[in-house]
């Protein structure tokens, strides 16, 4: 019995324990339908929310720009009394300058030729051309006064607003400047003959040979002649220079000369086509619409020079039209010829070897028509040519030549007697053409040939101090037949950085020039702008390999400092200067920070609304008496129409100073935002209890007090036109 009742008991207890298991899972199903259900429930009680709050947000931000678009109109007069007016009123103080400067010109009585009457100049030309047996002094005097005149051409140029300048008047002064440019190397052609005619009397008395230097503040002339004619002479060095070259065997007992003649200016580069900007015409780079031309108005020139007839290139619009006032060329070696047209005499004075010219008797014979600009593909130029586009000439050009001595001149009875040879100065020619297999007399197989090859010349040289290079020189040698500069020629190349200390060799003499990177300072990687005093504030510009401060001052600046720079810059450091003065002086010192138009084929570019962009400039020279801007990084992710610029209130003295503050510009409107520069993402929420505005100064008046908005008023109209030109020469919001 008791082993039945503990098997019931057991089967009781079986079924007792299996129906709470069950009764345990139907209660854990039901909390997890409890669960989703409330899960569910909370999930569309803040969907509900989030879209709730969304749809206030969204009500609230149409509101704010129903606000903005009734104050628009007040919003954007007040701006154009702020901001036009002043840079109308800078624009006509300059429109009276250059008109002062004509009179002025006019008035001119020192003797110098007037560049842009016609008859003034042509009989200056043709007067200076006709005299002979100049010696080098006299001749550097001319050149002094032809280089004035040919930068007072290209500052009219340049600096005159196209509406201003006639096209006739601009290709009349265009083919004057590609005049003058000849005529110079004709004339140190004519002075190097001059000198080398006396080269026994000038001889030094331990060498047996002449060897001479001239300086002056554009060029510097290093000339050896070869009166001893010693065999076993292997180079000379100019040591005062710092210059000098190695002579190949063959030339040592030949009656020679060789010459270096070192020219601050550059004359070449503008006669080759890679220097003409590689965009299309039609291009547009921002897209214009209502708003932005109600914002922008009536635009001043947006780069302060690139849409000007530039200096970059003296380039005529037709040669025939350059030349019309001058009814003969110039030869580079010869007297005036009559050609049959301007460019017939242009290529017979550009012909090789005819006319007995030296490398100085080039003819600009290579400048384009007119300054069109190119959409080359990238593979369209050779490897060795240099794309004047990509790189830029640094240190001038030095004309290298062989030159076959001239007759010296000779004492009889008190008189001076030198034999006159037709065709004047002439080259040596070296390498020979029939070098080497006719001097041999036999036939040589061809890797003979190579073995046995003309010697090449050396060259080794201190780069000049007053300039900077970031990276190795680039060596490049003028081609006159392409009218390019190229690399083909330059072997066995060495610098040493420390000493500043280059050597390279050629396969015979070319004139030369040293090229650096036009954008190793691009993109920059920081920028601030700041307030120092009244009507003054500094630029500072950082990239990779340097940090630079410009400063602005009225209606002129001044680069301040450059650290990470090898080089002295002592003629260029803290010299006040228009804005496209200081951008040209501180090119041709190998600090480039301006960008040109073309210059995205070449550097990463944070691409913006062109019209966005020159509107974000003039509101930063508008606000920067008071304000200071710097660089964000939240630009690179705002979108091509938008602006990103961190700015805050620069108070005299402050005890605590203001942080800073982000705004977003776009065409249509200005705002504050949420996010900080320490934000982890972006986003364009507004700042709290913010508005929107039709312009930054609308925008900033929210936030800052009435001494500040004062001093933006009381601004001189050149100061604020002068930062305005320096933002848009620079471009810091695109290439940084």
């Amino acid at each position: 019995m008791s082993s039945i009742a503990t098997s019931a008991a057991s089967k009781r207890k079986g079924k007792s324990s299996k129906a709470e298991r069950l009764r345990a899972q139907r209660e854990e199903e039901e909390r997890q339908l409890r669960e989703e259900e409330e899960a569910r429930l909370i999930a569309e009680q803040v969907l509900a929310a989030q879209r709730e709050k969304e749809r206030l947000e969204r009500e609230e931000r149409e509101q704010l720009e129903a606000k903005q678009l009734e104050t628009r109109a007040e919003e954007l007069e007040e701006h154009r009394l702020l901001v036009e007016e002043k840079l109308e009123a800078a624009e006509k103080w300059k429109a009276d300058q250059r008109h002062r400067a004509k009179w002025d010109r006019y008035m001119l009585c020192d003797g110098s030729p007037d560049p842009t009457v016609p008859q003034e100049i042509n009989t200056f030309m043709s007067l200076w051309e006709d005299e002979r047996d100049e010696d080098f002094q006299s001749i550097l005097k001319k050149s002094r006064l032809v280089l004035s005149l040919i930068e007072e051409l290209e500052s009219l140029l340049r600096d005159t607003p196209v509406g201003e300048l006639e096209e006739t008047d601009a290709a009349r002064y265009k083919g004057t400047v590609l005049q003058l440019q000849q005529l110079l190397p004709m004339k140190f052609n004519q002075a190097t003959e001059h000198l080398l005619k006396n080269a026994s009397v000038l001889s030094d008395i331990e060498t047996g040979n002449m060897q001479k230097v001239i300086k002056d503040n554009n060029l510097t002339l290093c000339i050896w002649a070869n009166l001893n004619k010693n065999p076993r002479f292997k180079g000379y060095e100019f040591a005062e220079e710092s210059i000098g070259f190695e002579l190949p065997k063959p030339l040592a007992p030949s009656g020679i000369a060789v010459r270096i003649l070192h020219t601050l200016y550059d004359h070449l580069s503008g006669l080759s086509r890679t220097s003409l900007p590689k965009v299309k015409e039609s291009e547009d780079i921002g897209v214009p619409d209502a708003v932005a031309q109600e914002w922008e108005g009536q635009e001043a020139n947006p780069e302060g020079e690139e849409e000007k007839t530039g200096a970059e290139s003296v380039l005529g619009a037709d040669e025939e039209v350059m030349l019309e006032d001058r009814k003969s060329t110039l030869s580079p070696t010869s007297a005036r010829e009559d050609p049959t047209s301007a460019t017939d005499a242009l290529e017979t004075a550009e012909e090789p070897d005819k006319t007995g010219g030296s490398q100085l008797g080039f003819s600009p014979e290579g400048h384009s028509p007119s300054p069109t600009l190119l959409d080359e593909p990238e593979d369209a130029l050779e490897d060795d040519i240099v794309d004047l586009r990509q790189f830029t000439n640094v240190g001038g050009v030095y004309y290298f030549d062989v030159l076959a001595l001239p007759p010296q001149c000779k004492q009889v009875n008190g008189w001076t007697m030198v034999q006159l040879l037709e065709g004047g100065l002439q080259t040596y020619p070296y390498p020979p053409e029939s070098y080497p297999s006719t001097t041999l007399g036999v036939s040589l197989p061809e890797k003979d040939l190579d073995n046995l090859s003309a010697p090449p010349v050396g060259v080794f040289f201190k780069v000049p101090g007053h300039v900077i290079f970031f990276e190795e020189p680039q060596v490049a040698r003028w081609d006159p037949k392409i009218k390019n500069w190229s690399t083909d020629a330059i072997t066995q190349k060495k610098y040493d950085p420390e000493r500043r200390e280059l050597s390279f060799k050629m396969d015979a003499f070319h004139t030369f020039a040293l090229f650096q990177d036009a954008h190793l300072n691009m993109p920059y990687e920081y920028w601030e702008l700041n307030p120092t005093s009244t009507n003054q504030v500094a630029l500072l510009i950082v990239s990779a390999f340097s940090e630079l401060q410009i400063e602005i001052k009225e209606d002129q600046c001044r680069l301040a400092s450059v650290s990470g720079a090898d080089g002295d810059l002592s003629r260029l450091l803290g010299k006040w200067m228009p804005p496209l003065a200081l951008k040209r002086a501180m090119q041709s010192a190998g600090l480039n920070v301006f960008p040109a138009e073309d210059s995205k084929k070449y550097v990463s570019v944070n691409k913006k609304n062109e019209r966005a962009e020159r509107a974000a400039y003039k509101e930063m020279a508008l606000l920067s008496p008071s304000f200071a801007f710097g660089w964000s990084k939240w630009n690179h992710d705002c979108g091509f129409e938008n602006v990103i610029v961190k700015v805050k209130e620069q108070k005299p003295n402050p005890q605590n100073p203001e942080p800073w503050a982000l705004y977003m510009l776009s065409s249509q409107r200005a705002q504050r935002l949420k996010i900080s520069e320490s934000s982890a993402e972006f986003s364009d929420d507004l700042y709290e209890k913010s508005e929107f505005h039709s312009t930054l100064y609308h925008m900033i008046k929210e936030y800052s007090g009435a001494e500040a908005t004062g001093r933006l008023r009381d601004s001189r109209p050149l100061f604020v036109d002068c930062v305005y030109q320096l933002l848009s020469m620079t471009r810091i919001l695109a290439f940084s």
